[in-house]
């Protein structure tokens, strides 16, 4: 029997009916579906977790080392990680300047004692984190932190 002919044929019969060129890509294609949706579902969670945001959303922030004291993010606390490259992020999204001072407007309304946790990469120059600080005091929130790693 010859490549790419149904078993039944003969070598003598040569018919159109003899090539069999069908190929049922269906049960792949649920697959791919399948884990589509597990990796939409879990990256969702992912980003989702965590009371801050920033750095308990999946998004890696490599803080400077720090002192002993620890501040702890309270549910009313706004949490601003600022990437390496420069981008802020709030609640794991990722925000312009203008979003974030709106975002430090709302929180001024909603609780004058918001206390504002600056979490920037090691890399991020100092003057990026004081502008992130002064958008917050120009929004009327006196109360700013700044988030470190533990020390050794």
């Amino acid at each position: 029997m010859a490549m790419g002919k149904t078993p039944g044929n003969r070598d003598g019969d040569e018919g159109d009916e003899g090539v069999f060129a069908e190929i049922n890509i269906t049960p792949l294609t649920d697959i791919f579906l399948v884990l589509l949706i597990i990796f939409m579902v879990t990256s969702t969670v992912i980003v989702q977790q965590g009371p801050g945001g920033g750095a308990k959303s999946g998004l890696k922030v490599n803080l400077p080392k720090g002192g002993a004291t620890d501040v702890t993010a309270r549910t009313t606390d706004l949490s601003v990680a600022v990437l390496a490259d420069g981008r802020y992020v709030l609640g794991g999204n990722v925000v312009s300047q203008d979003e974030l001072r709106v975002a430090f407007d709302k929180a001024k309304v909603d609780n004058p004692d918001t206390l504002v946790i600056v979490q920037a990469d090691e890399g991020v120059p100092h003057g990026t984190v004081v502008g992130v600080m002064e958008l917050a005091k120009k929004a009327g929130l006196a109360q700013l932190a700044i988030g470190v790693r533990e020390g050794e």
